[in-house]
């Protein structure tokens, strides 16, 4: 799988924002501890801009920017042979047919080195109001294993959209059983109520969560006692 696999399978913006919401916020639950969550989402990123990210803790990560113009994302894979520390700079062609508008994303302090090299070996984007998302023509190495720019890791959770991936991903991180059906309504982005939150993590509290739910903007009903 390549990032170019990783766009045709891909849905369109908002479902994809609304994805990446539910999963940081099934993350929330399981764990209270930030720093030991992979999925977050930033709903207050900057003027204009949310942002979805994914961290492994051992160097893989990406980020996704969402704004008006569309969606940028950005993938890095440590490990691949396509990481630009092994190749001074990019891969040649992760980057090329950027449109300008997303071209803030790229040098992004945030997104980049100390010296401003951009860390990436995946890239996709849309713009608002296309049909498709795009990537770059490139000559992918032959990594042996079939995963060249880690977009078969990097974005698993965002290609296979299902409760039993989660459940999978976080049965195992985690070492817990997961219960699909609590899965299923924060994926569907159903308003949080307290049995939701009891059955994926028993001792985390509404009240707990709150701070978590701003962040991320996940919606909240008029009743969220049962």
């Amino acid at each position: 799988m390549t990032i170019h696999d990783v766009a045709r399978q891909l849905p369109e913006i908002s479902a994809l924002r609304d994805h990446c919401r539910s999963i940081a916020m099934l993350e929330a639950i399981l764990s209270p501890e930030w720093a030991d969550r992979h999925y977050s989402f930033d709903a207050h990123w900057s003027a204009g801009e949310e942002v979805a990210s994914m961290r492994d803790g051992s160097g893989d990560e990406f980020s996704i920017v969402f704004s008006a113009a569309g969606a940028y994302i950005r993938g890095f894979a440590h490990e691949s042979h396509m990481s630009p520390y092994a190749n001074d700079g990019p891969w040649p062609g992760v980057l090329d047919g950027l449109p300008e508008v997303f071209r803030s994303c790229v040098e992004e302090p945030a997104f980049a080195d100390e010296d401003g090299m951009p860390v990436v070996t995946a890239c996709a984007w849309r713009e608002a109001g296309d049909g498709a998302w795009c990537a770059g023509t490139i000559d992918f190495p032959d990594d042996g294993a079939g995963d060249p720019d880690g977009s078969a890791f990097l974005f698993r959770l965002l290609t296979d959209r299902s409760p039993e991936a989660f459940q999978d991903f976080a049965e195992d991180y985690y070492e817990i059983p997961v219960p699909p059906a609590a899965i299923q309504h924060v994926l569907a982005l159903r308003p949080l109520t307290t049995e939701a939150i009891a059955a994926l993590n028993p001792q985390v509290t509404m009240d707990a969560l709150a701070k978590d739910i701003a962040e991320i903007g996940y919606p909240l009903g008029n009743d969220t006692t049962t």
